[in-house]
């Protein structure tokens, strides 16, 4: 991968996490639907935001991004259902929530910044 494109990077890092916690939730928790469900949306995020690189146009590219901005929301939603329930203890929904809200606010400046120029 290439260095220097900060969410890029990030979102990739968080979709190895997700994997690694549709794992623990699946194989130690024996949970198989809100696993699936962060699994889906947790990974969707790095897949938009890689496809928006390659945006038709600057909507295309803003529309890609507004999309992961969705699944990222949605993704903080299942995180805290996960923590609700317990199947994920507070100290890893927070390490694992912190990387959630960060891609959000990384997005949502991305996406303001590019609807202004």
């Amino acid at each position: 991968m290439k260095q220097g494109n900060v969410i890029k990077e990030k979102s990739y890092s968080f979709v190895i996490r997700i994997v690694k916690l549709y794992k623990f939730l699946s194989e130690d928790k024996k949970e198989y639907t809100l696993s699936k469900q962060i699994l889906k949306s947790g990974t969707s995020i790095g897949a938009l935001i890689r496809e928006s690189e390659h945006g038709e146009s600057k909507l295309d590219f803003i529309h890609k991004l507004a999309i992961a901005l969705k699944e990222a929301n949605e993704t903080e939603y299942w995180l805290n259902i996960l923590k609700d329930v317990g199947y994920i203890d507070d100290r890893m929904f927070k390490s694992i929530n912190k990387d959630c809200v960060e891609l959000l606010k990384l997005l949502t400046s991305i996406i303001k910044t590019s609807k202004s120029k």
